[in-house]
């Protein structure tokens, strides 16, 4: 028994309270349950490992356990077996509420309850047979460092062993050589006790956790080989050559570590995304003093509202608001984009972006955990931390496979005994049975499949939140888009404009006088049309606002007016010729405003018409998933007019118009039950909980807000045009993970039945269990090449 101290959040009153003792004690196996409000805890006696049960129950009564987080990096993991010991390690430590071990990235991500000992994860994990440490600890060797090292051995294996093969080599030419036993025993012997020391070692640990690995087969394997060898050598007649097997035992060693050589280099290819992102992040910056004076800092001293300084070509250090300046920045390896951003005062900037031409002066706004950067990196490292479902079918396999295997081998030795075949020949096969079986390439299928697609996704400009979205993704058929600020730009535009007795140059200049200093989202739109057409647009005396009907004021001492259809019926104005023009853009869905001049003559003197517009990847985004089968709809809280509008230049067929934000969920909900897989996208502010009621929400990122909660994919431009983008490098990752554990399972279905009839030698076999790990990490590698312009939704 284990007594749980347990923070609860949400409690009031004594009746909550007691709610939360009622719920525990529910639960099977818990002995007591005793709550203290005023410290909102309560302990719980109850057997060891039933800490999700409890939280659960804590849930379901109305209330949480708030739990965080902690990666650690393990080294020494070979295979999925490794994966499963070091899982049932951590959960056995007391706090540890889920786990999820990844093999590619050698990475544990733990939940835990606050408060908990993280030395006891360490020890867990080091008591398993492996070495682990909290992953931002810079006391380990690097990657790099590593893999230098595996090549330095991996190079001598080879040397060594070469000799040895040799002869086998030159048979078929009719060629028959042998060395001296004492020359193989002096080759193979290192090889094996001194390059093989790693396989022993791993070994004797697994040993020590009751469990199996790779290291276990292969240290067997290479062993009965080795050890057949010398019985051969001493007790064969003096002067004759024995049939030693040294170079099986020496060879099979040589291969796996050059297969696990070629795997480290392959794993390390798949963090690529993660490592690119990491770089971006500056070290020092010119933090501007109050006087104007620049120093040099860190960015560990720099604080929210400090004001800082980024010269031309420079990494942007910090999110931050442009005070003053103008320049571009490059935005490429943060979300994809890659032609240069504009940026100018007013203008937010991402820290990790080249800064372009101008000088630009930058409040900070968010620094270290909180920046777009370290968040981006953080939801990219999270997907790849985390299982996919499909994973558990593994898992389940590789609790027994080690044990099978060497059933398989010991019935092998058997069989061929009882087949008269002699002892050497028995052993040989039981040894090519142990040496072909391969857990690493179950292990690694799923994990570096994961972690090549969701990385070349981020670099796109795609930030998959975790493995369940992946496989849920890959079978979406039908795609729900919200209208403003999804499809359109969600900010209105000068659509139209139809002079009425005067130029439209002179229509634009009157309309752009009269909303000088308005904020009014149409004043904008006049206002940013006049600047493109480059007018000079001095206000307008007397401006005031006509509520419910525009703005007026008097421009050379004629008082016009901005105004909508109820001011021109008033004053009983005849739209004229104007008229089917009006009615053709209302049909568009366009807003209508009317340049009208009061005195000294009522007349109307042009109409101008607002629309939203569509983004550049509108069209192209619904064409794509037309053209792949997958159906689009529309839900949006626009006007109908306004929303068939747009499905017209988009080719949607489907539309829901003037359909509130609560009740979008309900849609998205209707279309679920009509059988479909449906994915949802939206700006993830209105748009919540349709995107958390889909199978699959889709959040348009602008930059400054990365992360959607209730959203599985986040497109950080906020470009349509990425949504089958996303759905298709979502169900290419998905098949090479099916791919990857089909190889996988193959392998080992035939192989070892090959071995255990007498058909593979150890050297063969070893080449094909080095073969099968490098060929599943290659395979999932294929990813990186994907680009979002070359799609295949089928």
């Amino acid at each position: 028994m284990t007594e749980f101290d347990l923070p609860v959040h949400g409690m009031t009153c004594a009746a909550c309270a007691g709610r939360v003792e009622r719920a525990l004690k529910k639960v099977e196996g818990v002995e007591s349950a005793s709550v203290n409000l005023a410290s909102e805890r309560v302990r719980v006696k109850a057997p060891d490992g039933l800490l999700p049960t409890l939280q659960q129950a804590i849930a379901r009564a109305g209330y949480s356990v708030p739990t965080e987080s902690l990666e650690l990096a393990v080294t020494g993991m070979t295979c999925a077996s490794c994966v499963n010991r070091v899982e049932r390690a951590l959960r056995k430590v007391s706090g540890v509420n889920n786990v999820s071990v990844n093999l590619a990235s050698e990475r544990a991500h733990v939940e835990l309850l606050p408060g908990t000992d993280s030395s006891l994860l360490l020890a867990a994990i080091n008591k398993a047979g492996y070495t682990a440490n909290l992953a931002n600890e810079h006391n380990t060797a690097s990657p790099d460092q590593r893999l230098a090292r595996e090549r330095g051995a991996l190079i001598l294996a080879l040397l060594l062993a070469f000799p040895l093969v040799v002869p086998m080599l030159l048979q078929p030419l009719g060629i028959h050589v042998m060395l001296p036993p004492w020359a193989q025993f002096a080759l193979a012997t290192p090889v094996q006790f001194l390059l093989g020391a790693r396989f022993y070692v791993a070994a004797w640990r697994a040993i020590r956790a009751r469990s199996g690995n790779m290291d276990l087969l292969v240290a067997l394997g290479t062993s009965a080989a080795y050890g057949l060898s010398l019985y051969q050598w001493w007790s064969a007649p003096q002067g004759s050559m024995p049939h030693l097997y040294f170079e099986a035992a020496a060879v099979v060693i040589a291969l796996v570590r050059l297969g696990k050589y070629l795997e480290s280099r392959a794993k390390q290819q798949t963090g690529d995304a993660i490592r690119a992102l990491q770089a971006l992040r500056p070290e020092r910056a010119l933090r501007l003093s109050a006087d104007g004076q620049e120093h040099d800092v860190s960015l560990a001293e720099l604080k929210i509202d400090d004001r800082v300084r980024i010269r031309p070509g420079e990494r942007i250090p910090v999110d931050g608001l442009v005070e003053s300046g103008d320049s571009h920045a490059d935005e490429a390896l943060i979300s994809g984009e890659s032609r240069p951003v504009p940026k100018g005062p007013g203008d937010h900037v991402t820290g990790g972006a080249i800064n372009g031409e101008g000088v630009l002066t930058v409040r900070v706004t968010a620094l270290g955990s909180e920046s777009v950067l370290a968040r981006i990196i953080r939801l990219v490292e999270d997907a790849q931390a985390a299982k996919a479902p499909i994973q558990r079918l593994v898992d389940r396999v590789s609790e027994v496979f080690v044990p099978v295997v060497l059933g398989i081998a010991v019935l092998t030795l058997v069989g061929w005994l009882l087949a008269e075949a002699g002892w050497e020949t028995s052993l040989i096969n039981a040894v090519a049975v142990l040496v072909i079986a391969c857990p690493c390439a179950l292990g690694l299928a799923t994990p570096t499949a994961i972690m090549a697609g969701t990385g070349v996704a981020a670099r796109h400009g795609i930030l998959i939140k975790d493995a369940m979205t992946l496989e849920v993704a890959h079978a979406v058929d039908t795609v729900a888009f919200d209208k403003t600020g999804t499809l359109t730009s969600g900010q209105p535009r000068l659509i139209h404009l139809a002079p009425n007795g005067i130029s439209e140059q002179e229509a634009l200049m009157l309309s752009a006088r009269l909303q000088r200093g308005s904020e009014h989202p149409l004043a904008q739109a006049v206002l940013e049309a006049c600047n493109q057409n480059q007018r000079d647009a001095p206000v307008a005396d007397n401006v005031r606002a006509l509520p419910g009907r525009g703005i007026q004021g008097h421009i050379e001492n004629r008082l016009l007016a901005l105004a909508n259809g109820r001011l021109l019926n008033e004053l009983g104005l005849d739209k004229g010729t104007l008229t089917a023009q009006a009615s053709a853009w209302e049909k568009e869905g366009r807003t209508l405003s009317w340049l009208i001049e009061q005195q000294p003559e009522p007349k109307i003197l042009a109409l101008l018409a607002f629309g939203d517009e569509l983004k550049p990847g509108a069209s192209h985004a619904i064409a794509t998933l037309e053209k792949h089968h997958v159906s689009s709809h529309l839900i949006t809280g626009d006007s109908e007019g306004s929303a068939r509008a747009v499905a017209q230049q988009t080719g949607i067929r489907d539309v829901y118009a003037q359909v509130l934000p609560a009740d979008k969920a309900a849609v998205v909900q209707q279309l679920r039950s009509q059988g479909r897989c449906v994915a949802m996208v939206g700006d993830g502010v209105n748009d919540a909980p349709a995107l958390a009621a889909a199978d699959v929400g889709i959040a348009m990122g602008s930059g400054t807000d990365v992360a959607m909660h209730a959203a599985g994919i986040t497109l950080l431009r906020g470009d349509p045009a990425l949504v089958p983008g996303a759905l298709d490098i979502c169900r290419r990752t998905y098949r090479k993970i099916r791919q990857n554990l089909f190889w996988a399972f193959i392998y080992n279905v035939i192989g070892i039945p090959l071995a255990a009839f007498g058909l593979l030698d150890p050297v063969f076999a070893g080449a094909a269990m080095a073969f099968s790990s490098v060929s599943v990490v290659s395979n999932a590698l294929l990813l990186k090449r994907w680009q979002p312009e070359n799609i295949s939704l089928s």
